[in-house]
Formats: C-alpha cells, sequence, structure tokens
C-alpha cells in the first residue's frame, strides 16, 4: 500500500501546527535552513541522520516515519547510501519487520547481495542477531542455487544464532547445517566441526560427535603440518578463532569422552595419552603455553576419572582434591563419580557434602563456560538430577531422590530433552509406592505440560 501522506507532508503540518518558520525549525533540528529548505520542496532526499533530528525535533518517539521513509526509499532507484544507515538504524531500534521488507526488495537485484551480506557480518559481530538473521536468510534465499562460500556461511550465522534452550530445535539446525560444513573457508571449517560437535555433545548424539571431532582432528592436523613444514608452500590466509592445535587437541578430549560414555575406557586413556604429551606443539606464545598446561592437568584429571569408571575406587581422594579448584569440571565431574557411585554401589555423602554449596548453585546457565556451550551445561544438569535421583533412591531415601527427580524433569522439560523426560516418568512410576502425596501432585502438574509426541 503507498501512503498518500509523506515524510514532507508531515513536516508541513508539524510547522503549521506549530508556528515554526523553516529557520526556528532549523535551528531546533540542527539542519541548514537552505537543506531544510530544498527537502520540503522535494528537491532533495531526506538522508537517515536528517529524519532522525527531524523526528527528534518535531519532540516524536525515535523511529517515527520509518515506514515512510522506506516507501520513500524505494520510490528512486535504489542507493546503497542512504539504505545502509537505515538498516542500521532498524536494528539499533529492533524494527525486524522493516528490515525484512527492506532487504527482500534490495535482494531483487543480485548486485546488492554482497553488500547485504557484510552488514549482517557486522550486526552478527555486535550481537544483533534477529537483525542479521533476517538479512543472512534473505542472501541465503537469493544464493541457495550456488555452492558459494557466502551461502555457507549464511548458513553457519544462522545455525549459530538458532541454538537455544529447545534441544529439538538444536538437533533441526544441527542437521541443516551439517551439509554445509565443507563449502566454508577450510579455516573456518574448524570452528563450524567445533560448534557441530559441542551441539551433538549436548544432544547427546554420540556417534555424531564422534565424526565431528575425528573430522576437525583430521583437517587441523593437516593444516598444521604445512603451517610448519619448512618445504610447504602452503599459507593459511588467515588464522582461526583459537590457536590451531587448539582443535587437534580438543578433537582427542572429545573422542576420549565419547569412549567414556560407551564404556570403552581403555581406548578414552588412549585419547588422554595424546593429550597429556604436547611436546610437538610449536607454539610458544602466553596462550599457547596456559592452554598446555591446561590440558597436560586435564590429561591427569581424565586419567583418574576413567580409572575410576573401571571400579578403581582408590583413585577418588585424588580425583576430587584435583578438580576442586576447577570450577567449570565439578559439574561433569560430580555427574561421573556420582554414575561410578551407583555402578559399583559405594558412598559419597562426604563429597555431596563438600560440594554442597557448588551444588545449590548449579542451576541452568545462559553464558558458556569454559569449552562448554549452554546446551552442553544444560544437559549435563539435567544428567546429573538423573543420577542423583537413582543415587539417593537407591540408598532409600525416597523423599530426597524424589525432589531431585522432579527437579530433573523440569529441567529435561525445559530443554525439551525427550529421552530425560521419558526416564524420569519411568524412574517416578516405579517408585510411585513411596511417593508423598505432595510430590504425586507436583509431578502431576509436569507431566501435564509435556507435549509428548
Amino acid at each position: 500500500m503507498i501512503h498518500t501522506t509523506t515524510i514532507r507532508s508531515e513536516l508541513d503540518t508539524h510547522l503549521k501546527k506549530t508556528g515554526l518558520t523553516i529557520n526556528q525549525f532549523a535551528e531546533l533540528s540542527k539542519i541548514n535552513s537552505g537543506t531544510l529548505s530544498t527537502i520540503i520542496k522535494g528537491v532533495r532526499p531526506i538522508a537517515m541522520q536528517q529524519l532522525d533530528r527531524m523526528v527528534a525535533a518535531m519532540g516524536l518517539p525515535e523511529g517515527s516515519f520509518y515506514e515512510l521513509y522506506a516507501e520513500e526509499c524505494f520510490a528512486y532507484p535504489l542507493n546503497w547510501r542512504r539504505l545502509k544507515p537505515f538498516l542500521y538504524r532498524c536494528a539499533e531500534l529492533d524494527k525486524l519487520e522493516l528490515i525484512q521488507k527492506i532487504v527482500r526488495y534490495m535482494t531483487d537485484n543480485l548486485a546488492y547481495v554482497p553488500m547485504l551480506f557484510d552488514t549482517a557480518e557486522d550486526l552478527f559481530n555486535q550481537g544483533k542477531n534477529s537483525a542479521a538473521a533476517i538479512i543472512f536468510e534473505s542472501v541465503a534465499e537469493s544464493e541457495k542455487y550456488q555452492h558459494s562460500e557466502r551461502l555457507a556461511l549464511c548458513h553457519y550465522r544462522l545455525f549459530t544464532i538458532s541454538l537455544g534452550h529447545d534441544q529439538e530445535k538444536n538437533l533441526r539446525a544441527a542437521t541443516k547445517f551439517e551439509g554445509f560444513v565443507e563449502r566454508l573457508d577450510e579455516v573456518d571449517q574448524l570452528d563450524a566441526l567445533k560448534d557441530l560437535a559441542n551441539t551433538y555433545l549436548s544432544l547427546r548424539q554420540w556417534g555424531k560427535v564422534n565424526e565431528m571431532a575425528k573430522e576437525m582432528g583430521r583437517k587441523a592436523t593437516i593444516q598444521y603440518n604445512h603451517k610448519y613444514n619448512q618445504t610447504s608452500r602452503y599459507d593459511l590466509h588467515k588464522e582461526p578463532k583459537r590457536p590451531l592445535f587448539l582443535y587437534i587437541i580438543y578433537s582427542y578430549l572429545l573422542c576420549s569422552a565419547v569412549c567414556d560414555e560407551r564404556g570403552e575406557y581403555e581406548e578414552a586413556l588412549k585419547y588422554v595419552s595424546l593429550y597429556s604429551d604436547l611436546s610437538w606443539v610449536r607454539e610458544e606464545t602466553e596462550e599457547a603455553l596456559r592452554l598446555k598446561e591446561e590440558f597436560v592437568m586435564l590429561a591427569v584429571v581424565n586419567t583418574c576419572l576413567y580409572q575410576l569408571m573401571m571400579g578403581q575406587i582408590d583413585v577418588l581422594p585424588q580425583y576430587v582434591n584435583y578438580i576442586e579448584s576447577r570450577e567449570a569440571e565439578i559439574l561433569p565431574a560430580l555427574i561421573k563419580i556420582v554414575q561410578a557411585a551407583n555402578k559399583y554401589n559405594f558412598d559419597i555423602d562426604f563429597i555431596l557434602k563438600k560440594f554442597e554449596s557448588q551444588i545449590s548453585a548449579f542451576a541452568v546457565k545462559q553464558a558458556d563456560i569454559g569449552t562448554y556451550t549452554y546446551q552442553v551445561v544444560a544437559d549435563r544438569y539435567t544428567c546429573f538430577l538423573s543420577e542423583l535421583s537413582l543415587y539417593y533412591l537407591r540408598s532409600q531415601r525416597y523423599d530426597i531422590g524424589i525432589n531431585i527427580l522432579l527437579d530433573c524433569l523440569v529441567s529435561a522439560i525445559e530443554i525439551h530433552h525427550d529421552s530425560a523426560i521419558l526416564n524420569c516418568v519411568k524412574t517416578f512410576e516405579k517408585f510411585r509406592d513411596v511417593t508423598s502425596v505432595e510430590a504425586q501432585n507436583r509431578y502431576n502438574i509436569l507431566i501435564s505440560e509435556v507435549p509428548f509426541k
């Protein structure tokens, strides 16, 4: 629909209503009176900054007349110098529908696609993800039949932006993006594979974690060998986000985690040995030295862990001693300790007491914790509650066990973790006869909110 009202007519009405002269309004708006006069006469198009000054001088909310401004821009040949600042202002004011309208109009001319992509990248880097996503989607749609790196980058950004609390959506996002990894620049592939591996880790898709980790390690090793091969002419045109060697040793860490999950502890220890000796690492920066020290220590810790999971309970004090000063590792470590206690039937009450304050603070967090993304932490917190409830139920402390089980159900529902929800239901029904009426009522309320498929 074309508006009969224009910005000029609105300004003219305002001047008549207030009795202001052009000179007086020019002083209020900080726009040159001559420039203002040519704008009113329609001789000169309105610039974005001028529109905002006019709106402020008229005492109107920020973003007023933006719809009219968009239509004015479309009425003339497209001018990137006008549209670029307009997109940024719309992003600042969260005018997402207007961004979608502008971008849809612009992508009819493919010459604007590269400029729109660069704008989306800038908005993404500024944290304006909703605005960036709209532009990335439009650019991807414009290039959907191309096998371009830009198309792959659009899907990478959309994958990153879409990750959230809903694990079903995260799985769909990961599956959709996975096919575009090979089209990325070889350096960007490393971060993409890392992000996919972490996402699949949070989803407990262990086969996929193993696949992504090994591919990341393989590609990083090739790049690393080329980079430090004096006879090679190969040269990375850009550096990855993290030191190149980190992608190699992180792949070993992920592979050891997969073996751990599968109960293949001897194999897990083989991967641990690969990141326990880092004498091959060439980098000597402060960050490199810190990372090497961290992974060597992590190798010691995980050696204790896998020995514990093999039934060597005598390593437990040493393991606890290692993890208590590593805040980010306490949650995953406690999961394994409780699992071992459930498997080998030993008492860990003193350990639970020792970490009581940390356990009470283990609500699912929004921010990344160390290497682990929000999704990984959310999944691990749910897993911890599940194992802890079994520990108390096994020792016939039913009230405590059931209450923790219901907390686990809350957490599983929040992240749409279907298998965890079903496990909670099965466990609750198994122990229903020893459950209080209050707990049963809470369970009934929670279960009524679950959208079973």
